[in-house]
């Protein structure tokens, strides 16, 4: 038997030599000016950028901390654009639709300016019409159409006063009431009432006869001539208020349309404003209900409101395109709402009210948003969907839109959009959309794939060390030195769980550098050293490790039993990983199989009993998959297993304990005890090949740990697959029990080397007739099994026999 032979603890931990470092401290280094590491997802945002093809938007994938967000603004925040490239977005008052709002675009900074310049048209016109109206060139034709009013009507009731006269009867008007009667003339003098009484009755029915005439002629005079000279009065006092409107507000609105000749639609709407004041002229005749004009503006139906111009996007400041981050992505947060105000109990709104949103403040530029919460807030992701697929944001209310109110809204002009959408999320969320969501893939057709680690070059190491420096400056940090920085860099080797790889989760970098410099000032020195990057790489881990220290406790009291001497038949300790938020460490578990007769069944009871994830339980499966192909080749798999990690109380998912339960299996089959001083993890497969597992530090830290507890014997170690060595970066202790020959690491390709490791017995080859040599621990399997399968034919054969 070749026993396998530890690892050099060289190998153990890839530490990294100053030296490579010819500078003093990160202050001596260039800043980077861009982004190392990202070259894939930096092409494809840059791709994104140009291309301006619908659908073009960027999805940005990757895991949290990767600099996603910060590696796009960065990009975007790049992208100039000249002043007249930029729009400023008004809605203004629809003085033929009030509820349909129109929309202007005005060159950036030029919106405020009509702002300001119809706020002062409203003044100048409230100065200005009234003083027409005061004029000769107004009070004059007042008074002739007034005049010609009354001689119309003193002509008619003279003309009625005459016809009565000449009927011998007197026309009389009251001057308190204005109304008129009839009395009868006796020789051209009025009649009393005695008088008429005396009167023959034949004299009596011509007065009445008369009366009754005139009161006709009189009727046709109130009823019928004198409204209509009422009307034509109305008419030209109706065309003079309005010439002379004309005249006051034409030269004042035409004065400030010669301020946006190259408008329009400004044009449009101001010569709307100019119809509406000359309609609406004795508003502006009114002195206003409150002196004080921002109370005026927020007073819904005021001369200054119904003028107004409400500014939705202001762009004046604005040097290069707009690059907006919107935490919020709910629906109204992206595409604007619409405010009400309460009036005597009532809801009411106006165009003044339309608030913008994300989609609305990011147009003409680009908007970014986290996947995750867009597609957590309700009807979100429906409504930027909707937008960009149109090209114009219609604001709207979602209450509106799902019909749970019937009040009537406004229906402001749509807004065009001319926009880059980036949203932000890990790979899975991406790919499930790609899957489940059609107009996915027709919206976002640029991916930017962020990697998590960076190839171990010497240029890369050196670009780390310029990536170090601009966080530290970025930061406002303390300086480091060279020994800090290489600390630095073996801390993310650790990170990435791969000696030939730097980590790019710059969140976690960021972190510990920013709580390097924090020691480094708490000690009164002006500049980081590899003991300040240690300690606080030590602290961060102690402030997490509550649970773990409660396990490891619980281990060593015997609560959790794991045993690290002795040998135990059907039993080892599988290395796992714990993970509580974003620390994670190792620890060991304890496997255990039992075999018997039966059909060929494994049984895995973390499975039975619905603990085991889908990856755990295809493990289990590939086990009874080795088993039948190694041993049962000619002969029926008659064995009845269980399997189970003992103690485990959650769920177990992953397949780097199939290698340890199959040990366990075997040695339960040929009743050969495994050595309780070896910790094992590894992947198996039909073949009885052993592939790379994640975690492999942790794990072998964690078991480590336990066996120091206890105290070193010089016997116990780990097993692991060959194929994680280059992911080793342990601990320095860990490598210096190695170094003295107190703690071994084991790589293994298969499971006869993991089996001879752990019994120290020859695990042996098969020779042409399938059969294993004796005295080797796969005879001991095989043996057993033919037994099993002897006894279930002996079982399966009829009771009587000839």
């Amino acid at each position: 038997m070749s026993r396998i032979a530890p690892l050099n603890p060289d190998a153990l931990c890839q530490s990294y030599d100053s030296l490579h470092f010819s500078f003093a401290t990160t202050a001596d280094l260039e800043e980077l000016p861009g982004i190392i590491g990202q070259e894939r997802a930096v092409d494809a945002i840059h791709f994104g950028i140009g291309i301006q093809n619908p659908g073009y938007n960027i999805y940005a994938l990757g895991p949290a901390g990767v600099g996603k967000r910060a590696t796009v603004r960065s990009l975007l925040e790049q992208q100039t654009r000249s002043p007249s490239e930029l729009s400023d977005w008004c809605y203004v008052n629809n003085f033929k639709q009030p509820s349909r709002p129109r929309l202007l675009q005005l060159p950036a900074g030029r919106g405020s300016k009509l702002c300001d310049d119809m706020l002062q048209l409203v003044e100048e016109l409230r100065a200005a019409i009234p003083a027409a109206f005061e004029r000769n060139e107004y009070l004059v034709p007042l008074r002739r159409i007034e005049d010609d009013f009354e001689e119309h009507q003193h002509k008619a009731f003279a003309r009625l006063a005459k016809e009565a006269e000449r009927r011998s009867v007197n026309l009389i008007q009251d001057p308190q009431t204005e109304q008129f009667s009839f009395a009868p003339l006796k020789d051209g003098h009025p009649l009393t009432p005695e008088e008429y009484e005396k009167l023959p009755k034949k004299e009596q029915a011509r007065f009445e006869s008369e009366v009754g005439v005139l009161q006709e002629h009189l009727q046709e005079v109130l009823d019928m001539h004198i409204p209509q000279w009422q009307r034509e009065s109305r008419a030209r006092l109706r065309e003079l208020n309005s010439k002379t409107a004309s005249n006051a507000v034409h030269q004042i609105v035409t004065t400030l349309m010669d301020e946006y000749p190259d408008l329009p639609q400004v044009a449009g709407y101001l010569e709307q404003v100019k119809e509406d004041v000359i309609v609406n002229a004795d508003a502006f005749r009114t002195p206003p209900e409150t002196e004080d004009p921002e109370q005026e503006l927020e007073t819904p139906g005021s001369l200054r409101r119904s003028y107004q111009v409400n500014l939705l996007v202001d762009n004046a400041e604005s040097t290069r395109a707009p690059v907006i981050y919107e935490d919020n992505p709910s629906f109204v947060a992206l595409l604007g709402r619409i405010e009400h105000t309460v009036q005597y109990g009532t809801l009411i709104t106006d165009f003044t009210q339309i608030r913008a949103g994300a989609l609305q403040r990011a147009n003409g530029g680009y908007l970014i948003i986290d996947a995750h919460k867009l597609l957590s807030q309700p009807y979100a992701w429906e409504g930027l969907k909707r937008a960009l697929f149109a090209g114009k944001v219609h604001i709207e209310s979602l209450a509106e839109q799902l019909s749970l109110v019937s009040t009537v809204a406004l229906e402001p002009e749509a807004l065009p959009l001319d926009i880059k959408v980036i949203l932000l999320g890990d790979r899975v969320l991406y790919y499930l959309l790609q899957e489940f969501d059609p107009d996915f893939a027709e919206l976002f057709k640029v991916s930017a794939d962020f990697e998590t680690s960076l190839e171990r070059t010497p240029d890369s190491e050196l670009l780390y060390a310029r990536l170090i420096a601009t966080l530290v400056s970025k930061e406002s940090l303390h300086p480091f030195d060279h020994d800090a920085v290489a600390s630095i860099i073996q801390i993310s080797m650790r990170l990435v769980e791969d000696s030939q790889r730097l980590s790019m989760h710059m969140r976690g970098i960021t972190d510990l550098i920013q709580e390097a410099s924090y020691r480094t000032g708490n000690s009164g020195r002006d500049v980081v050293t590899a003991s300040d990057v240690g300690e606080a790489w030590q602290a961060r881990i102690i402030r997490h490790s509550r649970s773990r220290d409660r396990l490891y406790e619980e281990i060593q009291r015997g609560t959790v039993m794991i045993d690290t001497d002795g040998a135990v038949v059907g039993q080892c300790n599988g290395l796992t990983v714990v993970e509580t938020g974003d620390f994670s460490y190792g620890a060991p578990t304890r496997i255990t199989a039992t075999t018997r007769l039966g059909e060929g069944e494994v049984v895995d009871i973390a499975r039975e009993t619905e603990l085991g994830g889908p990856i755990h339980s295809k493990g289990v499966f590939i086990l009874s998959s080795f088993l039948g192909a190694r041993y049962s080749r000619n002969m029926p798999l008659s064995l009845a297993a269980s399997l189970t990690f003992e103690q485990s109380y959650s769920t177990i998912e992953g397949d780097s304990a199939s290698l340890a339960e199959l040990c366990a299996l075997l040695s339960s089959l040929a009743g050969i005890p495994i050595d309780q001083s070896l910790g094992i993890t590894g992947s198996i497969n039909q073949l009885g090949q052993v592939q790379a597992i994640g975690g492999v530090n942790d794990k072998i830290e964690g078991f480590f740990d336990i066996c120091r507890q206890r105290g070193l014997n010089g016997h116990q170690g780990a097993i692991i697959p060959a194929a994680n060595i280059d992911h080793l970066m342990l601990r320095d202790d860990l490598v210096e029990a190695a170094r003295s020959g107190q703690f071994s690491i084991y790589p293994v390709s298969n499971i006869d080397q993991a089996i001879e490791l752990l019994t120290g017995i020859e695990a042996g080859k098969e020779n042409e007739q399938d059969l294993f040599p004796e005295d080797t621990f796969n005879r001991r399997v095989q043996a057993r099994l033919a037994e099993l399968a002897d006894i279930r034919h002996n079982f399966s054969e009829p009771a009587h026999r000839k």
